[in-house]
């Protein structure tokens, strides 16, 4: 559960380090006399069971029950996928798996499956590994109904011709870019088209290696940190406790940076217009930081993504239209309390960069409120539009009204029947007559049940149809529901199972196997279900393995 090695360099008795595992054994029967008696030297026909392969051996028996569990919990329902790619340390190709389903009491759920070594990156032998994870626990592509990608990894043209694969034997496996990594891009574009913007965040990367690339500066900007906090705590300024104002450690440069580069660097970030953008984009950048972190819930669902995009596109909006004199106001008190100029608004504009020419001479009040503050928005803004194309889908826009907000006031009975119809596995065309009297006696029901005026989200719809077992009442709706739900938002599940690959397959252990690095990474990023896996099923797993000399 701790992600810790079990191996020890040196495993001989004489050896003062013998690893985890045979240290956390001696510790354990050092503590109870029943243990000693009969682990290591006092074990019975000397069956030790500490060697390397039975180690190994026990991870894995570890991760197979732990997996067992996920897949008894998906109850052969339908389930999508997430899938992503990352190299180890050792420089090997490694594709996570995560499937995302429905359990029986209507929640989402997004579980690890596991990671595949792809030495071949060919679409066709990612289809290969995926269909070799799967079979492995008689998962089929058949019960697939959704596939999300990064779309930002380095084989993102391989992902695709994996997506058409899937899409070739299953038409009902449908694709979701990552909702989370095209709000990313979103950022990146206005970077990249917008100049000031662009200028703004080379300036950040200078000044963060120029302080950074000398221990001293580093020690210097922390004491500097340090006084000002001290100051403004002092004074109520900011609030204390646990995880505020903590020092930060990072990496240590090499290059000794030069007078000249540290004097342009202090020159740029004191001057009026770097002060600006970068109170207007710390607003910017929250309103997507928000909406970053809600999307990356493992419970999210696709029209509640939908929604929140909405109300961030909302929010730029208000800000361009009510928030120019409170950004101004902050920018010029920030000005004062540092000591920097102050611009007159009605002055005359004048480049801090001589190369930079206009065709006509305007004001500061232009230049800042309707070139930066105005476009700036309104290209975060269009490149919201434009890069979430999924909520401009029929099936998404189906799947929208079963939005439980304001009385179900989104319902449309046509656009849930055409939703069904995308899936013909489960819903004939007899089915589709049954459905509908379905819906149309669920509207009517769920409209005058008070339980059902306060729910959020179609998870919440599913959760509270399942607690009032209204899911066995219509359940031609709640598989209409549940179907909706499975579509993906993001593959932030899989980027955080790579994120504790880092921390199970380190430089030390660079030499761990791909069964090995899959069996300790299952009971470490899925804890909550192996903790539930019991002693004695682990054994009885163990004990099949291999034939053993004596029964545990």
């Amino acid at each position: 559960m701790q992600g810790l090695p079990f191996r020890g360099h040196d495993e001989s008795e004489e050896s003062l380090n013998q690893g985890n595992f045979l240290e956390f054994l001696k510790v354990i029967s050092s503590c109870n006399e029943e243990i000693a008696s009969v682990v290591l030297k006092n074990a019975p026909d000397n069956l030790k069971l500490t060697s390397p392969d039975i180690q190994r051996d026990i991870i894995n028996a570890f991760a197979v029950e732990t997996t067992k569990a996920i897949v008894h919990d998906m109850r052969s329902e339908f389930f999508s996928i997430l899938v992503d790619e990352c190299r180890d340390v050792s420089v090997k190709e490694q594709m996570g798996v995560v499937v995302r389903y429905v359990d029986k009491n209507g929640c989402v759920i997004e579980r690890f499956l596991g990671v595949v070594h792809v030495s071949d990156t060919t679409a066709t032998s990612l289809e290969k590994a995926l269909d070799y994870l799967l079979s492995t626990y008689d998962l089929s592509i058949s019960s697939l109904r959704g596939q999300g990608y990064d779309g930002a990894s380095n084989m993102r043209g391989e992902f695709n011709g994996l997506k058409s694969l899937i899409l070739k034997r299953n038409s009902s496996a449908y694709y979701v870019h990552c909702f989370a990594h095209q709000l990313q891009l979103t950022i990146v574009a206005v970077a990249k088209k917008h100049k000031i913007v662009g200028s703004f965040y080379n300036s950040i990367s200078r000044l963060c290696n120029t302080v950074g690339g000398s221990c001293k500066r580093r020690d210097i900007l922390r004491e500097k940190q340090r006084e000002n906090i001290i100051k403004e705590i002092a004074s109520d300024e900011i609030s204390t406790g646990r995880g505020l104002n903590q020092e930060l450690c990072g990496e240590n440069g090499h290059d000794d940076s030069i007078r000249v580069e540290a004097d342009d660097v202090l020159e740029i970030i004191n001057s009026f217009e770097f002060v600006f953008v970068l109170h207007l984009m710390k607003q910017i950048l929250g309103i997507t930081h928000e909406l970053s972190q809600v999307l990356q819930k493992k419970d999210q669902d696709i029209v509640n993504a939908m929604n929140l995009v909405k109300v961030a596109k909302s929010r730029l909006q208000i800000m361009r239209e009510k928030d120019w004199d409170v950004l101004l106001a902050d920018v010029s008190k920030f000005c004062s309390k540092y000591e920097l100029d102050v611009l007159d608004m009605e002055d005359e504009f004048v480049a801090r960069k001589k190369g930079r020419r206009r065709a006509e001479k305007m004001k500061n009040l232009h230049y800042y409120r309707v070139e930066l503050f105005c476009s700036v928005i309104d290209l975060q803004a269009q490149e919201l539009n434009q890069r979430f194309d999924e909520v401009n889908t029929d099936l998404v826009l189906c799947m929208s009204c079963f939005d439980p907000r304001d009385l179900f006031s989104a319902f449309d009975l046509e656009k849930l029947l055409r939703l069904a119809r995308y899936y013909p596995s489960e819903f004939s065309e007899v089915a589709l007559s049954e459905l509908k009297s379905q819906l149309e006696n669920f509207i009517f029901d769920v409209r005058i049940d008070e339980k059902f005026s306060q729910i959020s989200g179609i998870s919440g719809l599913a959760q509270k149809m399942v607690s009032t077992r209204k899911h066995e009442v219509f359940p031609m709706v709640y598989s209409l529901v549940k179907l909706s739900l499975i579509l993906p938002v993001a593959t932030a599940s899989v980027e955080r199972a790579f994120s504790a690959m880092k921390i199970i397959k380190t430089s030390l252990r660079n030499s761990m196997g791909d069964q090995l690095l899959n069996d300790c990474l299952v009971p470490y990023i899925e804890k909550d279900v192996f903790v539930k896996v019991t002693n004695e099923t682990i054994m009885q797993r163990f004990q099949k393995m291999n034939n053993r000399r004596q029964m545990l």
